[in-house]
């Protein structure tokens, strides 16, 4: 009859609409996530462009602090209070004579002290002496007397001395130390360089690497 021609067709039409709306909605809901995943991956390159930008910013400061450490060096080894109130004094005296340079030796003490801290009890290791030279070259006057000595000493205490570098530069020169301790027991020659560059000098060429992995 017409009225059940009419019914089916308006049926028809409802479900036709019905899955036009379903249909609509999940392109529309396709769409939402595609642009969430967009987003996402948007987001994802932003915060590794932060990442690297950081990652700039901090060597550029490391690199900063330790240029202006550049005529420092620490030293290791001597009693707590032995400089009595006079460190530039007590260097000035005492590092000529412990590392075999002549009396006439001018070392040009800029500043010296104790890393800062509370000062050790009995028995710990004293806080090292942090001097700043006026000139760089007797910065590397001392290191190479240290080297040539090898083993220097004060009142029966063993002596190091060290540049005075960042705590950043610090660990990425302890990455070397298993290579460097390969390179003694075969007798190569190498060398630590600023910033944290190893050189190794075999059979008259020199390499230099700036990790272990290389």
């Amino acid at each position: 009859s017409i009225q059940t021609l009419l019914k089916a067709h308006s049926k028809h039409e409802i479900d036709k609409t019905d899955f036009t709306l379903k249909h609509t909605g999940m392109l529309n809901m396709e769409q939402h996530v595609s642009d969430v995943e967009d987003g996402l991956l948007k987001t994802d390159s932003q915060l590794e462009d932060l990442k690297h930008q950081i990652t700039i910013l901090c060597d550029k400061i490391d690199d900063q602090e330790n240029r202006g450490r550049r005529n420092n060096l620490r030293l290791l080894g001597f009693p707590e209070r032995v400089e009595q109130n006079s460190p530039i004094k007590f260097l000035d005296e005492m590092l000529p004579q412990i590392l075999g340079l002549p009396e006439t030796t001018s070392l040009d003490i800029k500043s010296a002290h104790r890393s800062l801290g509370p000062s050790p009890a009995a028995g710990q290791w004293p806080r090292p002496f942090i001097i700043k030279l006026l000139r760089y070259q007797t910065r590397e006057l001392l290191l190479k007397a240290a080297r040539d000595k090898k083993s220097p000493t004060w009142a029966g205490q063993k002596i190091l001395i060290f540049p005075d570098i960042s705590k950043n530069l610090q660990e990425k020169c302890k990455l070397f130390l298993p290579i460097k301790k390969q390179l003694q027991l075969r007798g190569i020659k190498y060398g630590i360089f600023y910033p944290a560059t190893l050189k190794i000098t075999y059979q008259g060429t020199t390499e230099s690497f700036t990790s272990p992995e290389e």
